[in-house]
């Protein structure tokens, strides 16, 4: 068999074809992260879109960009349950239904506005993809001193979003209060801060329980951010001995156990 036909040869196609595609989304290389960065903007578009688009009404022209989003994300899920090496363990992963959910919502139209909500758990994936949230620490001096922050932060976003979306869900057929999203984020807002000012209440058994639900998770989230704000600054490396992982800036020896580390420092201490 000569070169050329080896190279027309379908299973030689194939296997070239799936090799690219463990590089792309495995791999390690220069072009393996510019396509993963490409991914990451991809998944930021589409949450700015769903944002923007959930205070207006849906036009034709809007549902046809949702069934675009929803095409590019299935082919995006197609490709990463064919790469994956456990495909089992990656489908139970919370960030794979995120995704699964997100395809749900773009792709039925007939869901419309009921199930829009969903669309914002594509943000979950932001914070579960270790090779990017890696990467991002190697490229990206700001994000390796202020990861805890950052994370903290879009914690309490996603929630924040994903709360508005399903009090909106619930609540704007039959609850006079609730007539479009900014209401249902008012409400949120709100009731997280726990300021109550009483002139939007959600309706029924169902309703108390998710304003229960919004102050008692919402508020562990908001402390969670305001500790990682105003704590002392930590800095991580793991104890070779017992395996603490955050110590003092200034650390010559472990808290816990005593041992020696080192820890790198940019000469700012």
């Amino acid at each position: 068999m000569t070169d050329e036909s080896r190279q027309k040869d379908p299973r030689i196609m194939a296997g070239q074809f799936s090799k690219t595609l463990n590089e792309l989304y495995e791999g390690n290389t220069d072009r393996a992260h510019r396509f993963r960065y490409g991914i990451l903007i991809f998944d930021l578009i589409t949450i700015c879109f769903v944002i923007a688009t959930s205070f207006i009404t849906h036009t034709p022209l809007i549902e046809a960009l949702d069934m675009v989003f929803g095409v590019l994300i299935l082919l995006d899920f197609t490709i990463r349950v064919y790469t994956a090496d456990r495909r089992f363990h990656y489908l139970t992963r919370g960030s794979t239904l995120a995704d699964i959910a997100a395809m749900v919502s773009f792709l039925a139209p007939l869901a419309g506005e009921g199930l829009g909500f969903l669309r914002i758990l594509r943000t979950l994936r932001l914070l579960h993809t270790y090779q990017l949230m890696n990467r991002l620490r190697q490229d990206f001096k700001l994000f390796r001193k202020h990861e805890e922050i950052v994370i903290a932060a879009i914690n309490l976003l996603v929630f924040i979003f994903v709360t508005t979306g399903l009090i909106y869900a619930l609540e704007h057929d039959h609850n006079p209060h609730i007539r479009n999203y900014a209401d249902a984020l008012y409400f949120t807002i709100t009731t997280l801060t726990t300021t109550g000012f009483g002139d939007i209440t959600l309706e029924g058994t169902t309703g108390r329980m998710l304003s229960i639900a919004v102050m008692f998770f919402g508020v562990t989230l908001f402390l969670r951010l305001a500790q990682v704000l105003f704590r002392p600054s930590k800095v991580k490396y793991e104890c070779e001995t017992c395996g603490l992982l955050l110590h003092d800036a200034d650390a010559s020896h472990c808290k816990h156990c005593g041992e020696t580390v080192h820890i790198n420092t940019e000469g700012l201490y």
